[in-house]
């Protein structure tokens, strides 16, 4: 059975070598496994038929059975388009396609019967359907009637092809028709405990189901086996990790930490913040290989953690590196540390793509000979030229932007993998938190540095600038800077680069006493950094700017921070722009301003702003406003294997329950010998077998 689920999809009947290569490359379906656990998204119930008299406004997807009576063309070149006049004796409607034009003609005939589907939608005074999906009435009296037709994701390229959602319910019909029974994933004990249907009949039935209930019960079988074998993966690596994976030992507390921590401190430590560096100095006494998560709100200090845990590298003879995801990051990382560890004969060294030509090779030959002690970069540390001389600790910050493979470089630079440490300002709800970092010990700096007062957040609508403006005026007169911030959204990015122009020069009219500087991303790099150089050196006092500054950028005496267009930001993204003030010992406020006219669900956003400075509960309500969406994608970004059916966000009861199941077994059979859990293994191996093995990586 293993064997013709491995078999290539070309040979399905149905397929061929084209549809083949089309499936690979657009939905990287290659095998008949494949393609039975290329799950619908949606289920519609095609036993219903309507009558055309009887359409109206606001219908949903319909279903009408008639005929074409007759074919016109309209437009020309990129405005081309074909319309049918359709009729069921009841009425008319137009059916209209703008693509493939030349095939549609040739596929479809007047006078011969057709069932047509599709969403009404009133264009010029009458009804018509966009490119429907129609079919011969005498193909559809000739099946089963399938009362749930399942609904298949498919690209343009598919659709353009001749691809449908019913070629594929086709194509997976012919696949099981070669096949007895499928075999079982989950052990006995797992399936009763969870009353769970086999994993034979949910395939069946989310792919050719007769009612919503067995729809239902499917979905819920194929998303338990999901998160099953992600958490029974992330805990048997979590398991091994503690074990097996032998990592440099650091002992020593030496010389150059104790002189910092005694002498060079720019403040004194919380008292999280010294916990945090006793679990982390514990990891590195013992052995194993460190993988820890480092959660901390905004200017809760994390980076004085790390230069810390640097400093026990150092005095253990090992070289340290910090990878950023930007080069403002990376370049306010490399200029706090340099000047906080340079009067201890630590050079810390930077490397972006704007180090070229010499000081490049100057800096990549005392690496290699280890005269450089801590490397501060972006993506620009992972390349193979990159050579260190004894690397014992990465420290990564803001993890959730690396891709998992871009990662995996830098554990090949040192004969042992190095200790890891993954920083992350944007605290995790502990549902995602579980598994996405299910393999990494945690600690969270749960606690403010002493001085710094709680940031005053307020909404207003674009009506109320003259108070805003007033407020501004209040603030450059004690002495202290601005930010304002606009969108820099990728679909409106030439739209939003126009309002923040506008708004610069808007800015320096209103403002016209002080100076303004504006940044964003589409600027030459030189042209950031001086901005940003100017604005914390206190050259300009007003800084017009788009998310560029979201994550790392440190101006103590910024006490204001506007953003213009708020509701256009996801409430993690407001909470990180807000800690861009508030860095000083001085009161700063957040200015959230939107248009006037909002939905309930924004104006709810923008009064947890306004409640709240807590991280973790505006990342609880991101969850429920944001859905699955941004989140999830970049939470899988980090999982051994991408999820099809399971939603991170949505299903986060059933990843408990998977979590705790998958826990079981793991204290049942730690030799992974025991008969009843075989196929559970046996599975969980096959999961693997065609995946580089990136688990290890944090």
């Amino acid at each position: 059975m293993s064997s013709y689920l491995n078999q290539d999809i070309m040979y399905v009947k149905g397929v061929g070598q084209t549809r083949a290569q089309l499936l690979a490359s657009e939905l990287k379906i290659r095998t008949v496994g494949d393609i039975l656990h290329y799950f619908p998204f949606r289920h519609e119930d095609r036993t219903k038929v309507y009558h055309i008299c009887d359409i109206h406004e606001g219908m949903q997807n319909i279903q009408l059975r008639g005929r074409i009576i007759d074919f016109s063309k309209l437009g020309e070149g990129a405005k081309r388009r074909l319309m049918a006049t359709f009729t069921d004796g009841t009425g008319f409607i137009t059916l209209v396609w703008f693509r493939n034009l030349r095939n549609i003609e040739r596929m479809y005939r007047m006078g011969v019967d057709y069932q047509v589907f599709g969403e009404p939608k009133i264009f010029q005074h009458g009804f018509n359907i966009a490119h429907p999906e129609m079919e011969e009435m005498e193909t559809v009296r000739n099946r089963p009637l399938l009362r749930m037709q399942p609904v298949y994701h498919l690209t343009e390229k598919l659709t353009a092809k001749g691809i449908s959602s019913k070629l594929i319910n086709q194509i997976v019909a012919n696949a099981l028709d070669k096949i007895q029974q499928l075999p079982e994933t989950l052990s006995p004990d797992i399936v009763s405990a969870h009353q769970l249907v086999s994993h034979e009949q949910a395939i069946r039935d989310i792919h050719f189901s007769q009612s919503a209930e067995a729809v239902s019960r499917a979905r819920r079988r194929l998303k338990f086996e999901e998160l099953f074998f992600l958490q029974l993966s992330i805990l048997q690596y979590a398991r091994n990790r503690r074990t097996e994976t032998e990592g440099w030992a650091f002992p020593r507390v030496g010389e150059k930490f104790l002189k910092f921590y005694q002498e060079a401190l720019p403040f004194q430590l919380t008292g999280a913040q010294k916990r945090v560096v006793k679990e982390i100095h514990a990891d590195l006494q013992s052995g194993r290989q460190m993988n820890r998560l480092l959660q901390g709100d905004v200017g809760s200090g994390k980076t004085i953690v790390a230069a810390l845990i640097a400093l026990l590298a150092i005095d253990n003879g090992f070289q340290a590196c910090i990878m950023a995801p930007t080069e403002i990051l990376a370049e306010q990382h490399y200029h706090g540390l340099s000047e906080q560890l340079e009067s201890i004969g630590v050079r810390v060294e930077l490397l972006t793509g704007n180090v070229k030509g010499k000081r490049r090779r100057e800096v990549l030959e005392d690496l290699r000979l280890g005269a450089v002690h801590v490397l501060v970069g972006t993506h620009a540390l992972i390349e193979p030229t990159v050579e260190f001389q004894n690397l014992g600790l990465a420290i990564i910050d803001e993890q959730h932007r690396f891709g998992v493979k871009q990662r995996a470089k830098l554990w090949q630079k040192n004969l042992r993998p190095p200790h890891v440490l993954v920083m992350t300002a944007t605290p995790i709800p502990r549902t995602l938190a579980m598994t996405v970092y299910g393999d990494l010990d945690v600690s969270i700096i749960d606690e403010l540095p002493p001085g710094r007062k709680p940031i005053t957040t307020r909404h207003y609508s674009q009506y109320s600038r003259h108070r805003i403006r007033e407020g501004v005026i209040s603030e450059l007169r004690r002495g202290r800077q601005v930010y304002i911030v606009y969108p820099l959204i990728e679909e409106n990015e030439r739209l939003d680069l126009l309002a923040l122009e506008e708004g610069y020069e808007n800015t320096i009219r209103d403002y016209s006493e002080w100076r303004v500087g504006k940044i964003h991303g589409k600027m030459k790099p030189a042209e950031k950094e001086a901005a940003m150089r100017d604005f914390s050196e206190g050259k300009t006092h007003i800084l017009v700017s788009t998310t560029v500054i979201e994550v790392g950028v440190n101006v103590p005496n910024a006490s204001v921070m506007i953003i213009e267009n708020a509701e256009r930001f996801g409430l993690a993204q407001l909470h990180q722009l807000r800690g861009r003030v508030g860095r000083g010992a001085e009161h700063s406020y957040c200015i959230l301003v939107t248009k006037d006219q909002l939905q309930e669900t924004t104006r709810e956003r923008m009064q947890i702003m306004v409640e709240t400075t807590d991280g973790f509960r505006i990342a609880e309500a991101d969850l429920k406003f944001r859905g699955p969406g941004d989140i999830e994608g970049t939470a899988q970004s980090g999982l051994p294997f991408q999820l099809q059916i399971a939603s991170l966000v949505g299903d986060s009861t059933l990843m408990s329950e998977t979590r705790e199941a998958a826990a079981r077994i793991i204290e049942a059979d730690p030799d992974e010998s025991l008969p009843l859990y075989r196929i559970v293994w046996q599975r969980l191996r096959q999961l693997k077998e065609d995946l580089t093995n990136y688990s290890d990586i944090s």
